[in-house]
């Protein structure tokens, strides 16, 4: 029985993949940040336990107990849980921009190191970051969220080729738009940090933003459900030599080759009109 940690599964692709993955036959250690979602995924049978990628303590526990459970080992990791804070780039105070990273990024990393040496004592294993379209791509607004997709982008891009030999295989998954609750949970984090009001831009978030961010608007025009991020998923997992990268959903395989393709002033042009 092969094993998986999987972060942020109180919803969307961190839910869905489990469920999946345990349905495969896997051993899967489905964690959320709330002891209370961890109950309900208990609940449907799946093992939980809490990791905020905020707590260095959390993550401590939270893999002391899955390598209690597997007798050491580890086959697979899949970072997946973040948040995004929702506001034009000069109204980001720099205080926000260091929490997002701390949730983001440098807990991924952190929980990373822990598993690679791992990996490393068993020759293989596989790990896997949940990136994002906004990591090939910025779009307005999302400014917090593209940058830190886009430096998971550059340093898994490193780790892949350190690895190299040593039997560990990293890839990222690049999903656009897919049903989740990113919307939702991210407008505590606008309205703990952005002060639209005072901003010059108060008449663009006014027609623009606070549409888009308080009302459910139903599915975007190319959403897909998270089934389809686990279907890439399992493809990483499962191939002999995995791709880098997978894009998942039409607007990822669109930008990303209009980002290969396009001079600078081009795709800004495409980009500053999505």
């Amino acid at each position: 029985m092969r094993s998986i940690l999987i972060t942020g599964c109180s919803s969307g692709i961190g839910y869905h993949a489990a469920h999946a993955l345990a349905a495969r036959g896997w051993q899967v250690f489905a964690t959320c940040r709330q002891p209370a979602d961890c109950d309900r995924l208990r609940a449907e049978g799946l093992d939980s336990v809490v990791l905020d990628y905020t707590d260095t303590n959390s993550m401590t526990r939270a893999l002391d107990h899955v390598l209690s459970s597997t007798g050491g080992r580890l086959d697979a990791l899949f970072n997946n849980g973040a948040y995004a804070i929702p506001g034009a780039t000069e109204d980001l105070p720099t205080d926000a921009l260091r929490a997002i990273f701390e949730a983001n990024l440098f807990g991924w990393h952190e929980l990373t190191r822990r598993v690679i040496p791992v990996m490393r004592a068993q020759g293989a294993g596989r790990i896997v970051q949940n990136s994002s379209v906004l990591g090939l791509a910025a779009l307005r607004w999302r400014g917090a969220y593209v940058a830190t997709k886009f430096a998971l982008e550059g340093l898994s891009d490193v780790l892949r080729l350190e690895m190299r030999g040593t039997g560990v295989h990293v890839v990222l998954i690049e999903p656009g738009p897919v049903t989740s609750r990113i919307r939702q949970n991210s407008i505590p984090h606008f309205e703990r940090w952005i002060d639209w009001r005072a901003s010059p831009r108060a008449a663009q978030y006014e027609s623009t933003l606070l549409t888009r961010l308080y009302e459910d608007r139903g599915p975007d025009r190319f959403e897909l459900p998270p089934a389809a991020v686990t279907r890439a998923l399992i493809r990483a997992l499962d191939a002999t030599t995995p791709r880098p990268r997978y894009y998942v959903t039409l607007p990822t395989h669109a930008l990303g080759t209009a980002r290969r393709l396009l001079p600078g002033r081009a795709l800004d042009w495409l980009l500053a009109r999505l």
